[in-house]
């Protein structure tokens, strides 16, 4: 099995605890249908910096990172399919699939 990165991006963060819980209950369910396959469920994510050789390049980036997941899958077409299933896309938002390379 292969190591995938799920990086989060864009989504919407509800304003009210019932729509906090209703969107924390799709993840879950969400995280619990993929089984083994979660090697690390990941954390959201707040403020970045992008970082260079020049310094620091603003907040964030063109198209910053929300959240993230480590992932274990056959190969990245499988990968790719349990992203279709995550509940970021409800409110917006997208997940990039990477596979993380062995070294």
């Amino acid at each position: 099995m292969t190591k995938f990165l799920f990086a989060y991006h864009g989504g919407m963060s509800p304003s009210n605890p019932a729509d906090m819980k209703k969107v924390m209950d799709a993840w879950m369910k969400w995280f619990e249908g993929m089984g083994k396959a979660v090697v690390d469920g990941g954390h959201p994510l707040g403020q970045a910096k992008t970082v260079s050789a020049k310094g620091v390049a603003g907040n964030g980036g063109a198209n910053p990172i929300t959240g993230y997941s480590l992932i274990e899958a056959k190969d990245i077409d499988a990968a790719v399919k349990l992203a279709k299933g995550c509940p970021i896309h409800d409110g917006g938002g997208s997940v990039e699939v990477a596979e993380a390379m062995k070294m």
